[in-house]
């Protein structure tokens, strides 16, 4: 009993490890040092719970150097995090995340605070601090946890007042002047109240640099803080009340290094060259170009840049002859990842406020009743250059003579106009400011408020029967703009508005295109991009879990929840170019989801001779997380057509596990397997600027082991070790990347909204005939070519053009048009889903004196390679990556005083976690996230 009490003491002490476990209806029982778990919304043992859980305390945490969200990969099997494009991240266990892009779309994996959810939340911006534990549960937590946790559950449960006097100061500096600093304050007032004020305060400079402003690049200024008070009248009655605060305003990068294979367009259309008339020709080949090409990752190639002649900024600027071939011709990134070239540094503002109250009242001496409050307000605001390096080109100081408005009937001529609204090639940007080149820049901004109130009734009879049963209800409130600004744009909406209005700035009703004055947008003009759709969720639940002791050692649960999600979203359309001023409603969009979740399984604990305890457990799980609603397409854009919700997901789990205890307490070895049925994968891909989110079907499953042993009283070691195995069934979809599939005679055109399509490589050849002057009628214009994308018909629709390409129609020219050429997903792998996760841990205690230890651990990391798309295309390819971090703390417990060095990402390994691929109309780069360098520093700290 002795070792096995070492042994959970060193659970709590700073073990990495990942427990599974089993757990009685009864009162979990008080055992010495025993870490104590919510995992299912009572307090119980780790090691008796019959859930795949992981749980670190305040000191496990410092140890393993997991510092806030994203470093739980390192020390729990089977998950995977990476930062997203629109300031989002995906958390993923065991294959299961958050791979769409929709305002009404729900993470995979829940965040709760306190057993409370919070659908908009700071993980992967704010650190650890104060933590009573963190705790990761593995696998659909459906029946308690209920909605969006289909892959699993992130807790955090923070350190309630205590009744007696404590506190705590950490201090750390490292690399990148890093400055940190936590604190805690535990004060007993009396016999009823306690008050703990705690705080977190990070500052350092940025991994690289801004080599066009010279200042630093992701730099961090960031703090919180949090105050609960707890109040206790009587012994029946045990209350707290929470505030938590979070602030940053920094220069943090929403991406890494955004990289492209530049696509120069193909040297001429199955034998036909461009025209001989070198402006023609030169935009004739930027529309056959789709930007980027989909090469390697790590292809040095990869580190070039966008051929702007593809994007919808340079489309506007060849259209008003600002910009002659591509803004980005022959440059190359610097290889250094950490580093941009942007015209201003990133901008990023985050605030969020956590109001909880939680009250807990034994309504019997066998019945308690927990009634949990919750209220999030949370706002950002990010800002940065959307293209991440600076043009190689100026504007033309006089219009490109190859322009939309060279036939127009302008007195004095075009050119004279062009001189006049933009002299030395000058466009004044309200948004981006005066420049005589290329920029772009773009701002995804979110105000959130939510409300959650959940009440609960638990029973701990002593008789073989208990409950756990309750509801919950959750309003969420969101409103947000992502703008794409760019001046090509504002420059050509500014000469139609002088020749159509009279004045290039006009705002104001048809058929003036508003120009927003202001340098922050404010929606009001139409020279932007603005996706805009404030969005409504109600969520109502019951659910409950029955417990059947069926003998001593064997007990069944059956668990049940119904949820409904009532989702409401008040689309706006994009209003990009069309007159007018402000947004331009299309309705309320809803959508309404109804659907039971549970569980069903035992957990049972044998006497099988040659272990001092196991458990043997199986669960059956049923997961859901909701559809959503579809943001709308841009007006008069699109081939195929695109649903207006996409349907909810649903996973039907079978799970085994044991958990053994051998070697008289002293080893513990833990293993469990797993088997989803994966119903409606949702998926996002930008189609037309638009977020088109799809669902497919998966087969996922997978098996983990989880062990620590101490073979001598000062020396400990874990290991974590996860295998993942996910398969797509039956699906297919088109890859906006690879349109073509380079199926011979198929040939990829722009849109005239800079968006692409595919069709016949003889029906190329007609249109480019026809914008070269070769066919009688017509004179050299590379704008014809814009119309090719564009249905003149239905005729042909449904006819297959080559390699399974499906025509919707056909053009003006009388080619038949397609999205492009379907991939086969059958057998591929779920993104982001490695077949290998290791972590393997070694701690060692060494007495230097009576009073003084010193305490050596190392942790190592290695995930196996991935893919960052379903398509898994060489394009897609993420390598496996490791990682190792070093700590020494030498401490004097009585006196409270703790010194401490460490390393983090000791060989100083970039990782690429993820990619972002962006749509036709930006060029198809991929905006790339990667793993933090080599950190390092020293910490002291004391307690009291």
């Amino acid at each position: 009993m002795d070792k096995a009490i070492t042994l959970r003491r060193m659970l709590v002490a700073g073990a990495s490890l990942a427990a599974i476990a089993a757990t009685t209806p009864a009162a979990a029982q008080t055992v010495i040092e025993e870490l104590v778990v919510t995992a299912q919304k009572r307090e119980e043992a780790l090691q008796d719970v019959p859930i795949a859980v992981s749980a670190f305390n305040q000191e496990a945490l410092e140890k393993a150097k997991i510092d806030g969200g994203p470093n739980l990969v390192l020390a729990v099997p089977n998950v995977n995090f990476s930062k997203g494009n629109f300031t989002g991240y995906n958390f993923q266990i065991r294959g299961i995340g958050s791979k769409l892009v929709a305002a009404s779309g729900d993470a995979g994996t829940g965040i709760h605070l306190n057993n409370a959810p919070l659908i908009a939340n700071n993980l992967f911006e704010t650190e650890f601090y104060d933590m009573e534990r963190v705790e990761v549960l593995r696998g659909p937590q459906g029946t308690l946890y209920g909605r969006n946790a289909t892959g699993g559950v992130v807790n955090l449960i923070t350190a309630k007042p205590t009744d007696t006097f404590s506190a705590h100061a950490r201090a750390e500096y490292g690399n990148y002047n890093t400055m940190k600093m936590r604190g805690m304050v535990n004060m007993p007032m009396g016999d009823m109240l306690a008050l703990r004020v705690a705080g977190s305060y990070l500052k350092r400079d940025g991994y690289g640099e801004n080599l066009a402003t010279g200042n630093d690049a992701d730099d961090r200024d960031l703090w919180g803080g949090r105050v609960t008070l707890s109040f206790s009248p009587t012994d029946n009655f045990r209350s707290w009340l929470l505030f938590d605060h979070f602030e940053e305003d920094d220069n943090r990068s929403r991406i890494g290094k955004q990289l492209c294979t530049k696509d120069l367009g193909p040297g001429n259309i199955g034998g036909l060259g461009y025209s001989a008339i070198p402006p023609v020709g030169q935009i004739q080949r930027g529309l056959f170009s789709q930007g980027c090409l989909p090469t390697s990752l790590y292809d040095p190639s990869a580190l070039g840049t966008v051929n702007s002649q593809a994007t919808l900024g340079g489309l506007f600027g060849a259209l008003g002859g600002f910009q002659t071939g591509d803004a980005y011709a022959g440059k190359m990134q610097t290889p250094d990842v950490r580093d941009i070239e942007s015209l201003f540094d990133p901008i990023y503002k985050s605030k969020t406020d956590i109001y909880e109250f939680n009250a807990e009242f034994d309504v019997t001496e066998n019945v308690t009743m927990n009634w949990l409050s919750a209220y999030t307000y949370y706002k950002l605001y990010t800002r940065q250059d959307y293209n991440r390096y600076l043009p190689s080109s100026n504007f033309n100081t006089t219009p490109n003579p190859v322009n939309a408005f060279a036939a127009a009937p302008i007195p004095g001529g075009y050119a004279a106009v062009y001189g006049a609204l933009f002299p030395g090639g000058v466009i004044n940007d309200p948004q981006n400011g005066a420049q005589n080149r290329f920029t772009t820049s773009d701002i995804s901004s979110g105000y959130t408020e939510q409300w959650s109130h959940e009440v609960r009734f638990q029973s701990n009879f002593e008789g073989p029967l208990n409950y756990n049963v309750g509801g919950l209800i959750t309003k969420y409130n969101s409103t947000g703009d992502y703008y794409v600004m760019f001046n090509t744009g504002t420059g050509y909406y500014q000469i139609n508005n002088l020749l159509t209005a009279g004045n290039p700035n006009c705002v104001g009703a048809a058929p003036c295109v508003s120009v927003d004055p202001n340098a922050d947008p404010t929606r009001l003009g139409h020279n932007y991009y603005d996706s805009y759709g404030p969005y409504r969720l109600l969520s109502y639940a019951a659910f409950g879990e029955l417990y059947w002791q069926m003998s001593e050692n064997f007990k069944w649960t059956l668990g049940l929840r119904y949820t409904v999600d009532d989702k409401r979203v008040t689309a706006h359309s994009v209003a990009l170019g069309v007159p007018g001023q402000g947004p331009i409603p299309i309705g309320l969009q809803k959508a309404k989801f109804k659907e039971p979740t549970g569980r069903f399984g035992f957990d049972w604990q044998p006497d099988v001779g040659f272990t001092d305890d196991t458990l043997i457990y199986a669960f059956y799980t049923r997961g859901y997380k909701g559809g959503g609603l579809n943001p709308p397409f841009s007006p008069g854009i699109g081939v195929v057509p695109v649903p207006a919700t996409f349907e909810p997901e649903f996973i039907n789990a079978y799970e085994v596990g044991t958990k053994n205890t051998l070697m008289g307490g002293s080893l513990q070895l833990n293993l469990t397997g797993f088997y989803y049925d994966y119903k409606g994968y949702q998926v996002s891909k930008i189609i037309n600027r638009t977020s088109i989110n799809e669902n497919i079907d998966a087969r996922v499953m997978g098996l983990e082991f989880e062990s620590i042993w101490q073979p001598l009283e000062n020396l400990r070691l874990n290991a974590q070790i996860g295998w993942l195995d996910s398969e797509i069934k039956d699906a297919a979809s088109i890859d906006t990347f690879n349109r073509t599939q380079g199926i011979a005679g198929l040939t990829l055109v722009k849109s005239s909204a800079a968006s692409n399509c595919v069709v016949t490589t003889a029906a190329a050849q007609t249109a480019l005939a026809i914008s070269n002057g070769q066919v009688p009628g017509f004179t050299p214009n590379p704008f014809n070519l814009l119309g090719v994308c564009t249905l003149a018909s239905a005729a042909g629709a449904g006819t297959n053009i080559g390699g399974g390409a499906i025509a919707a129609g056909t053009n003006a020219f009388g080619g038949l048009v397609s999205e492009g050429v379907p991939v086969d997903l059958d057998g591929n792998e779920l993104p982001n889903s490695p077949h290998w996760t290791v972590s393997l841990g070694a701690q060692y205690t060494m007495d230097l004196s009576a009073s003084w230890q010193a305490v050596l651990r190392g942790d190592y990391y290695k995930q196996g390679k991935t893919y960052a798309r379903i398509y898994n295309s060489n394009a897609d390819r993420i390598r496996g990556w490791e990682n190792v971090n070093l700590t020494l703390t030498v401490e004097n417990p009585e006196a409270g005083l703790e010194i401490g060095a460490f390393v983090k990402n000791a060989t100083d390994e970039t990782a690429i976690t993820d990619f972002y691929l962006t749509d036709d109309s930006s060029g198809l780069f991929r905006n790339v996230f990667y793993t933090e360098p080599r950190t390092y520093g020293v910490s002291i700290s004391k307690r009291w």
